[in-house]
């Protein structure tokens, strides 16, 4: 039985303005971010050079957007109230949009769900102002007003009362529209931008401010993100800027060593308009797969300019979605700029991660007692080498059975520079059969020498399968493996893929496999805990994933397999050669997870943990 039916025939009837705009603003005003978004795209397209945003309880009960724009004149304030007016298009060519809004529903929209306010002044015009409660207008009448516009909105949802129960809380709508203003003023680095929540009144407080930025292209964006996402983002991004086909990417993506817990710090601009958009999401993900685990996320601020042609803004009347003519090709691009990047950055990581290690080693200061005085200072080189030569029979002694520091070679005569000159420095020690200590020039390195050694790994097992497959090399006696006849039939499906990658596996009758051959590069292998590791690996990724993704997971647990183990003693020179190894090799400076496989330490930080200042 059709529920929706009625025993008389409906009547077709013309809805009248306010239920039009009622109805388009459930589509544009979700929540009072919504709002927010609108009124300041509106002051942007308007040429505003400074924006001021006033909240009072998260926007429910106030949204006042102030701008320097170019203003309206008295007679235009009425017809801005009016659906689909607007001086951002002519309606000739709806792809061809250089603008924020184009739509003309904004300001009728909110006008028929609250109680609005518009108060503008253009250049040779007197100030004017005019109200609309629920969709009820007022006449033009003056108004006190500089150049620009002041829009006000009070009681949000008044007409519409249902929708406030699907409001949140005064603070998450605050941070929401908190995270719209943040959006917007890394899409327009040029324009100021401040929030205050003026809740019970006054003059409120500011809990967002941005100045405008001057510089080029790369200076002003570095300066906006440094004000937006913090110093730590800007000091361990990378800057990007590729082109492909009509399309240019820039911006910056964080190195994976910055990564965060959630999708929080993802920024997407497609021409200068922050977007969400599930192919962008995607191929960041795709371009990350290699250095993160999948309970990490990269931080990025990217930014995809093009033809307005080659790109449909208007999917959605929120305008967050966008359609690509070649998706294909935006995907192809943004993976590859970044993963060139972050090869370029070399055995690089964050600098927070030093930070982090200081941070768990300073000692808890005892509650109420005064900051210690150390009356010595860090004495010159001279005066330690005195210092040395005079306690040289007692260090002596002590040396042959308690010290762990080992001599480096001289340089040679090639003209080397010592080790301790290279970015890793000289190996000098090893701790817990783990951990490398190294010397640099101004301080130490700490490397995990299990998690470096397996990147490295799986960077030459990524380049040998790049240029002509991994070596492999055949097993005098086949290894016979015995699996359900699920997983042997899922390997059998990748054999080709494990070929190229060394591993020649063939069926064996029933769920067995025989395993043939193994990547030369391992030596001997345990195979059936290989073959296992590999089924867990394809297992995870699932059948959507790209072949070339599930290669690259089974080369990564490929590499873990087959790198140093922890409680390996290693030699001073294999020490040695695993920095320079490091220092020579893409993306070292974290492992397969992005966890990182160095810390380095300067001399002054480790000074200060002993509070040698």
């Amino acid at each position: 039985m059709n529920t929706h039916a009625t025993h008389m025939r409906p009547v077709i009837r013309q809805l009248d303005d306010a239920a039009i705009n009622r109805i388009a603003a459930g589509e544009v005003v979700e929540r009072p971010a919504s709002a927010v978004k609108e009124l300041v795209e509106n002051a942007i397209d308007a040429g505003a050079r400074r924006v001021t945003v006033d909240l009072a309880d998260g926007g429910k009960t106030l949204i006042r957007v102030t701008d320097d724009g170019c203003g309206m004149a008295p007679d235009e304030l009425p017809l801005a109230l009016r659906r689909h007016a607007t001086s951002k298009i002519d309606g000739s060519d709806l792809l061809d949009i250089h603008s924020f809004g184009f739509r003309g529903e904004a300001l009728p929209s909110l006008g028929s769900v609250g109680r609005l306010t518009i108060a503008s002044r253009a250049a040779g015009h007197d100030a004017a102002e005019v109200q609309v409660s629920g969709g009820v207008e007022s006449a033009v009448r003056p108004a006190a007003l500089n150049t620009g516009t002041q829009v006000t909105l009070r009681d949000l949802f008044y007409a519409t009362p249902a929708r406030l129960k699907f409001l949140r809380t005064d603070r998450a709508e605050s941070q929401a529209v908190g995270d719209v203003i943040r959006r917007l003023a890394m899409a327009e680095p040029s324009v100021g931008f401040s929030l205050r929540d003026v809740s019970g009144g006054g003059e409120g407080r500011v809990t967002f401010r941005a100045d405008a930025v001057t510089g080029d292209l790369f200076d002003a964006l570095r300066g906006r993100l440094r004000q937006v996402m913090g110093a730590e983002f800007t000091e361990n991004a990378l800057p990007i800027d590729a082109t492909r086909d009509g399309f240019r990417l820039t911006g910056y993506a964080a190195l994976p060593t910055y990564s965060r817990g959630a999708a929080v710090a993802q920024y997407f601009f497609v021409n200068g308009r922050p977007v969400r958009d599930k192919l962008l999401i995607g191929a960041l993900r795709g371009a990350y797969a290699d250095f993160l685990s999948r309970d990490r996320h990269p931080a990025v601020a990217l930014f995809v300019d093009c033809d307005p042609h080659l790109v449909d803004v208007n999917v959605h009347p929120a305008k967050s979605e966008v359609r690509f003519r070649d998706p294909g090709l935006v995907r192809g691009l943004i993976v590859s700029a970044l993963r060139h990047a972050l090869a370029e950055a070399g055995h690089r990581a964050s600098s927070t991660v030093a930070g982090a290690t200081l941070g768990a080693m300073q000692p808890e200061p005892v509650a109420g007692s005064a900051p210690r005085v150390y009356q010595m200072d860090r004495p010159s080189a001279g005066a330690r080498a005195a210092s040395y030569a005079a306690q040289a029979p007692g260090f002596a002694d002590m040396a042959g059975s308690y010290s762990g520091r080992m001599v480096e070679a001289p340089a040679d005569d090639t003209g080397d520079a010592p080790q301790e000159a290279r970015p890793l420095g000289a190996a000098r020690g090893q701790v817990h059969e783990n951990y490398i200590i190294a010397q640099t020039g101004d301080g130490i390195v700490i490397v995990d020498q299990h998690a470096a050694h397996e990147r490295l790994v799986y960077e030459k097992l990524k380049r040998q399968m790049a240029e002509n497959g991994v070596a492999a090399q055949a097993l005098l006696i086949p290894e016979i493996v015995e699996l359900s006849a699920g997983d042997a039939a899922l390997l059998l499906d990748h054999s080709e893929e494990l070929y190229r990658m060394g591993l020649g596996l063939e069926p064996f009758g029933g769920g067995a496999v025989a395993v043939r051959e193994t990547p030369a590069i391992l030596g001997e292998v345990n195979a059936e805990a290989l073959l296992r590791d590999v089924l867990d690996e394809l297992s995870d990724n699932g059948a959507s994933e790209l072949v070339q993704e599930k290669i690259e997971a089974i080369l990564s647990r490929v590499a873990c397999h087959g790198s140093i183990r922890s409680g390996r003693v290693m030699r001073a020179e294999e020490m040695n050669a695993l920095l320079r190894e490091m220092e020579a090799t893409p993306h070292s400076g974290q492992c397969n997870h992005g966890r990182p496989t160095y810390v380095e330490l300067k001399l002054s930080d480790i000074e200060r943990l002993f509070g040698r200042t």
